[in-house]
């Protein structure tokens, strides 16, 4: 944390013990909204809440809520009545204020929308109607733009009016029923004749999203095309909104945090529940369960090769070591194309070179491995033929490991399970009891050479 921020929490801390709310308001006052978001993650669920309380003026308020999770900010407003909430969100974004809405009680909501303005109860019904990773969920609805018949000196005269709407470089021009059929640039608008109409200094190919499309789509609309905003049509084509690149940077944020902990088995939810051990514990156990079940498999077929231990007990040695460089490399084959699938720089038609990559790959550093730990083998227990099987089970099971890396999360995506929550626990079992069948069975063949 930045000094400056550290200072401010201890300072925060001591005043909350001391119950000097007066001062915590007048120095709230004087902090970025910014700031303050940045602090909850450093308080407790009962200094949050007091926090929230002490905020004086309802925009610094809404500011403050649309910095943090918008499932969080839900729980911060539910302490407050709804005359209250409907205050606060009318001072805040549009399309923050019905993610927020989203995550209230369903009785809190209606009453917090009946409470509230008709205008605005209006916007945020309207965006509760998509949903809310989509186009439609993230879009701002204030945004300005300008009819095609306008001329350039009218149209510099609607800007200096505009109020408190959208307006990022782009000029998004319109024709008569709304829809979206051109774009200029201030720059463009400044530099040509004051008589010219706008349908004549327009560019009429427009990049835009519909408001179906996934938030992640979007992202990328955006980091392709290296624009500032992206406007967002319906069906018809007709201007519904706006996506700035403050929401595409948020989006990106979120979705590489969701996957990060899917691929982890953890859920961010854990953030909003602080130190509720036994409810944090509830949302991880399901894959820990899928792991536990798939250690039991991998001990089943250990028995199974009882014999072949019993034998050769030297084997022990290096069961740790197969399975756990298996499951390495399976993580990170896995974890790129994860990541391919989440950027879209990876699809089903690229899919079968990054196959034959990740085996190769995988086969390198196999052969690489298994060298190296059947070097071992044979120093250690003085048998070549022991370093022999050890090395071979391990340049199989990496060059497995690998593939399977790359097929579980096709398959989960094939049949429309997320492969960032399934592949990586399913990849690390796989390759557990794969690597155990490889050595094993190996160790098998060779038997009377190692006895």
């Amino acid at each position: 944390m930045e000094p400056k921020l550290q200072r401010l929490l201890e300072t925060i801390r001591r005043l909350l013990r001391r119950g000097a709310t007066q001062n915590i308001s007048r120095l709230l006052g004087k902090i970025h909204p910014a700031d303050i978001a940045h602090l909850y993650r450093y308080l407790d669920p009962k200094e949050q809440q007091e926090l929230f309380n002490l905020i004086r003026e309802p925009e610094v308020a809404g500011e403050v809520l649309a910095e943090l999770d918008h499932a969080f900010s839900a729980r911060l407003l539910e302490q407050l009545t709804g005359v209250q909430i409907s205050i606060i969100l009318q001072n805040m974004p549009y399309d923050d204020a019905a993610d927020i809405v989203q995550n209230l009680p369903e009785d809190l909501a209606a009453e917090v929308l009946n409470l509230m303005k008709d205008e605005d109860s209006e916007e945020i019904e309207g965006l509760l109607q998509y949903e809310e990773d989509s186009a439609g969920g993230i879009m701002s609805t204030e945004i300005f733009s300008l009819r095609e018949d306008l001329t350039v000196k009218e149209a510099i005269g609607s800007i200096q009016k505009a109020d408190d709407v959208e307006m990022v470089f782009y000029l998004y021009v319109t024709d008569e029923h709304n829809h979206l059929v051109g774009v200029l640039s201030l720059r463009q608008l400044l530099t040509v004749s004051p008589a010219t109409v706008l349908r004549d200094v327009m560019i009429r190919d427009v990049i835009s999203v519909r408001t179906d499309m996934d938030q992640e789509e979007v992202a990328r609309v955006v980091e392709k095309y290296n624009i500032l905003a992206v406007p967002v049509v319906d069906e018809s084509n007709k201007l519904m909104g706006l996506i700035t690149v403050d929401d595409v940077i948020d989006v990106i944020r979120e979705e590489a945090t969701e996957d990060i902990y899917k691929m982890a088995g953890a859920n961010e939810e854990e953030l909003l529940l602080g130190n509720q051990a036994f409810k944090i514990a509830r949302l991880r156990l399901p894959w820990l369960i899928t792991n536990l079940f798939g250690g039991v498999a991998t001990g089943y077929l250990m028995w199974l090769f009882k014999v072949t231990i019993k034998d050769v007990i030297a084997l022990i040695s290096f069961i740790p070591v197969i399975t756990g460089m298996g499951g390495n490399v399976g993580g990170q084959s896995a974890t790129i194309v994860v990541r391919g699938f989440a950027t879209g720089k990876i699809d089903m038609t690229t899919l079968r070179k990054v196959l034959f990559k990740e085996m190769r790959v995988g086969m390198i550093m196999g052969v690489v491995c298994g060298l190296t730990v059947g070097l071992v083998a044979w120093g250690w227990h003085h048998n070549p033929y022991l370093g022999m099987v050890v090395g071979l089970a391990m340049t199989v099971a990496m060059s497995v490991a690998a593939t399977m890396g790359v097929l579980a999360p096709t398959f989960f995506k094939k049949i429309g399970v997320d492969p960032a929550i399934a592949a990586t626990p399913f990849v690390q079992t796989a390759n557990d009891i794969t690597g155990i069948l490889i050595y094993f069975a190996t160790a098998t063949m060779f038997i009377q050479y190692l006895k």
